[in-house]
């Protein structure tokens, strides 16, 4: 799943960044500017008193261009579209494909933000925002770049969303031995993930890796289940598998009981007792009287000892 994120690691499918949030941003970064620009500003003025007005006024413009132009394009150039603004609200300027922004992307934006921002007031900006599916700019539009938010309020790990009510258990006759580790962690990122994506680009990869999870499991797909609901409940039943696994099924007679799609318990197997060997000692007869020489009798021959097996013998 290596195609979900290009670049450098920014994920495809975050949400655009709006207006209101845009409109922050700048604001705070025309803040920074303008101070700087003033400070300097006043330096110069004192710097050049003794110079004529055409120079003053060459220095001025210069000063500006510089400070209100050339800062914020070097500072997104070395920064990869985070602007001290953007860094303050969670936003990014990226390319199309997701990659970071280079020179000749920050040039162009800021280029264009001299005629959007400075000279109209942030009128044709706002405009052309609002206009776009994707809140862009005129700058953004001519650089091929796109705002996003990077961080999302209140995006932390949080566990995997419980599926429908009506979902419970439908799926435990699944066999998901085939699914491989990389596609549940796929799945798992996703629907931790999937309320900060894009609702068209969420449904998308929603339905592509409930395509990859049938695919491996052999079974036809549901009639009826949305994408998401599906994945939410395999994940939920591989985890009640694994707790089965880990400490017991729990069943109608406790634990060690079979559960649906759990493990089947093995029949118990049936050992024949072992009796131990008891040797037979052969019976000496008694010697009889001493009255005539008998002839000395052959050597008994040696009696194995009887091993009893469990089995009873034949009649």
């Amino acid at each position: 799943m290596s195609d979900l994120v290009t670049g450098d690691a920014v994920v495809l499918g975050l949400r655009p960044a709006r207006l209101p949030s845009r409109a922050l941003a700048i604001f705070l970064d025309l803040l920074v500017y303008l101070t700087g620009y003033l400070v300097i500003s006043i330096g110069l003025t004192v710097a050049t008193a003794s110079l004529d007005p055409a120079a003053q006024a060459a220095v001025s413009v210069a000063s500006f261009l510089l400070v209100l132009v050339g800062v914020p394009i070097a500072v997104e150039t070395l920064s990869h579209g985070r602007s001290l603004g953007k860094l303050a609200c969670g936003l990014r300027v990226v390319r199309d494909d997701g990659g970071p922004i280079r020179f000749r992307h920050a040039l162009v934006r800021g280029a264009m933000g001299v005629v959007e921002l400075l000279m109209t007031f942030g009128a044709v900006a706002c405009i052309a925002s609002l206009v776009s599916a994707r809140g862009r700019r005129l700058g953004d539009v001519f650089a091929g770049a796109l705002v996003v938010r990077e961080r999302v309020p209140g995006a932390r790990v949080m566990p995997v969303p419980p599926p429908p009510p009506w979902l419970a258990g439908r799926f435990s006759g699944l066999d998901l031995s085939a699914v491989p580790d990389g596609l549940w962690l796929a799945i798992r990122q996703y629907l931790t993930r999937m309320n900060q994506l894009d609702p068209q680009v969420g449904a998308a990869m929603a339905a592509r890796l409930a395509d990859d999870l049938v695919a491996r499991t052999g079974a036809p797909p549901p009639v009826g289940v949305p994408a998401a609901a599906f994945l939410m409940a395999v994940v939920h039943e591989r985890q009640a598998r694994d707790a089965a696994r880990a400490f017991g099924p729990v069943g109608p007679a406790g634990f060690g009981a079979p559960v649906p799609g759990g493990p089947v318990p093995a029949a118990p197997v049936l050992v024949a007792p072992v009796m131990p060997v008891v040797p037979v000692v052969p019976v000496v007869p008694a010697a009889a009287p001493a009255t005539a020489p008998a002839p000395a009798a052959p050597p008994a021959a040696p009696v194995e000892p009887v091993r009893r097996t469990g089995f009873a013998p034949p009649a």
